[in-house]
């Protein structure tokens, strides 16, 4: 009877993908969805980000007493979000993105309770261990930005991106801004006020996890895949006339190293920027509002990129990425430390450049490579750019207890010129 009852969900399963494989209208209606469903998470991905970011560094400093170190939890979160990419990549290529995603948030939520547990405990073991768990929120957060593009077509891609980019906006802004709220939360019931933020990123990625795993439904690259199978067996039996579509190598470089390049440059300048402001005199309000608006400016203008990467091409925003950072990383290497409209502006520009280069070097992901690989492509490469991260932001503190927070902001400004180089050979493979 069990058995007979597990074929029967079989069958209805499979009559609901071909259902989907041969209605234009169903796939449309499922990619606006996608979309709603993916953005609701966002928000709630948004705010577990963003308060760890914010005060990441400070706690560490707080626990460890000296400066040299200060960058260490922004690594090992972009460590932990290495090893999370791999493993949420692989999981949504086996089980399609419900299930990688929603493993990813759960997991980054309780890491976000253990760096609660470590504050309280004084413990620095248990506070780098939960980091590196916390930074599976991290990953998950940055690879939901794929399954909005499952069921896009080639035009729409960049675009789809940048939809479920901006939803990340609301809870990423709001995240910063609570930092003061959280931590007098924090206090009130016997936490440490730098772990308030945490108790916010617990429950922001819980509910992210929760909205996907109930909504996400049916799964878009399960989806996408059962298309890609049916149009290859029309067009074998000659119904259809189609060209199979394979892996682009050189594309896959290209996006991966753009995205590489610029989370180098961002995290190594964005890490310290809290313990530069603390040493002019800025209080935790004020450190609040910069990395607000620096988060802001990562995924607010995502809906116009999108548009521009679709419109203009992938190698040209990848250079206005790259310059852009190199403005962000002048201005914060020559502005006064105590002048806040210089620190934002220098913040919020670097979160701009990030933003075309991570649309641009996606959306080159995405078009080079082909649905039965996509997802576990798509890990592997945001394992890169973790480990990229991890390095900023390792490096970063070292950086500036050798030398001084001009010195990182200049360094990571020269190294964004990087990217021409990387444009100018991708010129002899796909834009």
């Amino acid at each position: 009877m069990v058995q007979n009852d597990r074929v029967k969900t079989l069958n209805v399963q499979s009559a609901s993908l071909q259902n989907y494989s041969h209605s234009s209208e169903k796939q449309k209606a499922l990619y606006k969805r996608t979309l709603v469903v993916v953005s609701i998470s966002q928000i709630f991905g948004g705010a577990g980000l963003a308060a760890g970011v914010t005060v990441g560094a400070l706690l560490a400093q707080q626990m460890l007493g000296t400066d040299a170190y200060a960058g260490l939890p922004s690594a090992l979160l972009t460590l932990g979000s290495a090893g999370a990419a791999l493993f949420v990549g692989r999981l949504s290529q086996r089980y399609g993105r419900r299930g990688g995603l929603t493993a990813g948030f759960m997991t980054g939520g309780l890491g976000a309770i253990g760096v609660i547990l470590a504050a309280m405990m004084n413990s620095v073991f248990l506070l780098f261990s939960s980091l590196l768990v916390y930074g599976a929120g991290s990953a998950t957060n940055l690879q939901a930005r794929y399954a909005g593009t499952d069921l896009a077509n080639g035009k729409q891609r960049a675009t789809a991106i940048s939809m479920t980019m901006v939803f990340t906006t609301f809870g990423a802004v709001a995240g910063p801004n609570l930092v003061n709220v959280m931590g007098n939360f924090a206090l009130s019931i016997g936490v440490p006020s730098l772990a308030g933020p945490f108790i916010l990123g617990a429950a922001a990625y819980i509910l992210a996890g929760v909205v996907l795993f109930i909504m996400l439904r049916p799964d878009p690259l399960v989806i996408a895949r059962t298309i890609e199978a049916t149009n290859q067996e029309r067009s074998e039996k000659g119904l259809l006339s189609t060209t199979e579509h394979t892996e682009n190598k050189r594309g896959i470089i290209v996006g991966a190293a753009i995205m590489v390049l610029t989370q180098i440059v961002m995290v190594a300048i964005m890490t310290m920027t809290p313990v530069h402001m603390m040493h002019h005199g800025h209080g935790l309000g004020a450190v609040g509002l910069v990395i607000g608006f620096h988060i802001g400016a990562m995924y607010l203008p995502s809906l116009v990129t999108g548009v521009l990467v679709d419109k203009l091409g992938r190698t040209v925003m990848a250079i206005v990425s790259g310059t852009t950072l190199l403005l962000a990383g002048l201005i914060a290497a020559f502005a006064p430390g105590d002048s806040m409209v210089l620190m934002i502006i220098a913040l919020s520009l670097l979160g701009l450049g990030w933003n075309f280069g991570l649309i641009s070097g996606t959306a080159l992901i995405v078009d080079s490579t082909k649905t039965s690989t996509r997802a576990k492509t798509q890990g592997t490469v945001d394992v890169l750019i973790a480990l990229s991260g991890a390095a900023g932001g390792a490096l970063s503190g070292l950086i500036v207890a050798g030398s001084s927070y001009s010195t990182l902001s200049l360094v990571g400004g020269i190294l964004s010129l990087l990217l021409i180089p990387v444009v100018k050979w991708s010129q002899g493979g796909k834009k």
